[in-house]
């Protein structure tokens, strides 16, 4: 008896082995990523359910209730530095995201229950932002649902989200031209001073022409011989206004581009840019002769 016993263990034994070593496709697998943005990162860690015939909102995932936003484990969203998001001041930390469903609306909320299985555990007063958002329908459905992160500038992104035919944008803001422009002149004081990378701040961020343009003037001193530092010049000197200045150094770009991998991309670039300035003004060329000329009288 006691021989079978031990005979029948060791089955069950062997098969909880078996069992704890299979692996299967998960149902609603694990996303983590992480996306540079502004002077620091966002991360974002989610679970994707899938529609599997189903009807998502309104049934599976209801109306006017608190969704985990994606399945398993809250949904976590985790900022380096401080930002606005849905207009609300939010400080650098890990938080749950949940939201509210509607079928024209949904209200985000902000969390700090980031341990929490799904929504269980829930709770207002752990609320660090609340805002609403419109929904919209896309044409095609989604089958997994899907976050992402779109539209990113230097001081703003949108959260997508979006599921079988609805999606969300949420806004994500930070105000970082103060402290990036105190970055730089503390920079620009040292040894190895980044000419370039100021100069493509102020530049891209159209906080400071004349300054973009002083900052390029100055990396071209160090190195003359780069066609991406000529084509920012030209860049510069184009929204400047000044086109001569802005041909001239669209020319020299190309010229240093000569011979190397990014000759035939720079020579593209450089001729749009070219073609452009040269282009007729368009509002002069739409303006209707006036009427009433000499000329016109004369053939009266």
């Amino acid at each position: 008896m006691n021989r079978l016993l031990f005979v029948l263990l060791f089955i069950a034994s062997a098969g909880m082995v078996q069992a704890q070593d299979l692996k299967t496709p998960a149902m609603s697998p694990t996303c983590k990523m992480t996306q540079d943005f502004s002077t620091s990162t966002i991360e974002l860690t989610y679970s994707r359910p899938a529609m599997r015939g189903r009807k998502i909102f309104g049934e599976l995932v209801p109306y006017g209730k608190v969704w985990r936003t994606g399945a398993n484990g809250a949904t976590k969203i985790k900022f380096a530095e401080d930002v606005k998001i849905g207009g609300k001041d939010v400080k650098a930390g890990e938080y749950a995201l949940y939201t509210i469903p509607g079928t024209w609306e949904w209200e985000v909320i902000l969390n700090k229950g980031t341990g929490n299985w799904g929504a269980y555990g829930y709770d207002t007063t752990g609320d660090v932002a609340r805002f609403k958002v419109k929904s919209e329908k896309m044409q095609m459905p989604m089958q997994s649902f899907t976050m992402d992160f779109s539209n990113i500038t230097m001081n703003s992104c949108d959260l997508f989200l979006g599921w079988e035919k609805t999606m969300v944008m949420i806004p994500i803001v930070t105000n970082n031209s103060a402290r990036i422009m105190a970055a730089i002149d503390k920079a620009i004081n040292k040894p190895n001073i980044p000419y370039f990378q100021a100069a493509q701040y102020y530049f891209e961020s159209g906080t400071d022409l004349e300054k973009a343009n002083m900052y390029c003037d100055k990396a071209l001193e160090q190195n003359p011989k780069a066609y991406y530092m000529w084509f920012l010049k030209a860049r510069i000197e184009a929204k400047l206004g000044h086109k001569d200045e802005a041909i001239a150094a669209a020319t020299k770009s190309m010229e240093a581009a000569k011979g190397s991998a990014a000759e035939d991309e720079y020579m593209h670039n450089n001729l749009k840019l070219i073609d452009d300035l040269n282009a007729p003004d368009k509002d002069t060329a739409a303006k209707p002769k006036k009427s009433g000329s000499k000329s016109a009288k004369a053939s009266n």
